[in-house]
């Protein structure tokens, strides 16, 4: 199993980003690494006012930067006295993504943690193409907190796709959630199907396709999960056909899924230039949480 060895989490002091703390923090203490609370703060709003006020505008970013180092403070001590964890917390001034990159990578940072709503760092990284380019390049796993984290990970859904990233995927699921129950899952397509209708071929030979694709996506998915040194105990196995996002999203319901870990690339060549558009339509409209694996 993959162990972490640190966890940088994101906030913007809001209360969806203060959930993604606090499941930060209970991550941070079940793995006993750990974690530092990182706040950016971006004054370029104040550019105006510094051209209205000359004469005080440094008095108005001193104030707002003094308001944001208590807030990160008390929100740090929260962490602190409820998960028993040390925070390292940190405020930096500068634009969010390259400043967050730069703390992980003085960290060696293992995972990150935001917020899904409000300003959070999911918002950036879905819009515009700075976010593209940071989630392009990104080597740490992603995880996108939507939920109050009540309790540990119950039950973790992984789509894989058999390519190279599906045992990372579930051993980053076990990195995150090492108690949880994890619902491996492979949604396969009738190859050509849409050709066979087409030519009008029967529905007798198309339904033997299936079964052939059905067994053939079983036998591949049983032989992943050894590989990846699962057992019946802690695991299982799921396969159906469909649409991958819609199928993945019937799930996470079925399964009564809390996480969701997906792959940020796929077998498909576009999805390797950026965030796959299943991975993308899950982290819309999931309910539960996200880890993004890399």
């Amino acid at each position: 199993m993959s162990k972490l060895h640190s966890i940088l989490a994101a906030t913007d002091l809001s209360t969806p980003a203060r959930h993604a703390a606090e499941r930060a923090a209970q991550i941070s203490q079940q793995s006993s690494v750990p974690l530092c609370l990182l706040h950016v703060a971006n004054l370029a709003p104040l550019q105006r006012l510094r051209q209205m006020l000359t004469s005080s505008h440094e008095s108005v970013e001193q104030r707002v930067l003094a308001t944001a180092r208590e807030r990160l403070q008390t929100e740090a001590d929260a962490l602190h006295a409820r998960y028993g964890v040390n925070v390292d917390d940190r405020l930096v001034i500068g634009a969010l993504i390259t400043e967050i990159r730069t703390v992980a990578d003085e960290l060696a940072t293992g995972l990150l943690v935001c917020g899904a709503r409000g300003e959070s760092l999911l918002r950036h990284m879905l819009l515009g193409s700075t976010a593209e380019r940071m989630l392009s390049n990104t080597t740490r796993p992603l995880l996108v907190v939507k939920q109050a984290p009540h309790q540990a990970y119950k039950t973790v859904l992984v789509p894989v796709d058999f390519s190279a990233s599906s045992i990372r995927a579930i051993r980053q699921a076990r990195m995150v959630a090492p108690q949880s129950q994890l619902v491996v899952l492979h949604v396969f397509e009738v190859p050509f199907e849409g050709h066979l209708r087409y030519a009008n071929v029967d529905e007798d030979t198309i339904n033997r396709y299936r079964v052939a694709a059905l067994q053939e996506a079983s036998q591949r998915l049983q032989t992943l999960c050894q590989d990846a040194g699962l057992s019946a105990a802690d695991s299982r196995q799921v396969v159906i056909q469909g649409d991958p996002a819609t199928r993945i999203l019937e799930q996470e319901m079925e399964q009564d899924s809390d996480l969701i870990v997906l792959g940020k690339h796929g077998e498909n060549a576009l999805e390797n230039l950026l965030l796959g558009s299943v991975t993308k339509q899950v982290l819309v409209e999931s309910q539960a949480d996200v880890l993004v694996s890399v």
